[in-house]
């Protein structure tokens, strides 16, 4: 067996790994107490279609990569919707006590220009202490 192809199969089991801590974190993989296979099944498909689907939508509303390296250090934008955002803003929208409509999406920009302002903050820090070359 050539190295690049156990390379390559140890990148896809960790992909795979970080898929299920993802669906463990996000939508309750691990959070079942069945007592027979077809509970199970049930269980971890619809957990994994919620997942599914919280990542279709993360992934579409996300915008273009810029061709420029340098541009997440630079820009002022809000960093792009994240699965454990946008599960957050369905869980307060069909939460009956949750806050107005406006008043949660303006917490969630505001919370994701401070997330963005860190980023740079740390792209910044990077960019300083690498040596010049």
């Amino acid at each position: 067996m050539p190295l690049s192809e156990l390379v390559r199969v140890a990148g896809i089991c960790w992909s795979v790994e970080e898929c299920f801590q993802a669906a463990k974190s996000q939508v309750g993989l691990d959070h079942y107490q069945v007592r027979n296979w077809t509970s199970w099944h049930r269980h971890i498909t619809l957990a994994m279609l919620a997942l599914a689907f919280l990542t279709a939508l993360a992934a579409d509303t996300a915008p273009e990569r810029p061709a420029d390296a340098h541009h997440l250090a630079r820009s002022r934008d809000p960093i792009a919707l994240t699965v454990p955002e946008i599960r957050r803003l369905f869980g307060a929208l069909l939460n009956p006590l949750a806050v107005s409509a406006a008043r949660l999406l303006h917490w969630s920009t505001w919370r994701r220009r401070h997330q963005a302002t860190a980023r740079r903050s740390h792209y910044r820090r990077r960019t300083a202490s690498e040596p010049a070359g």
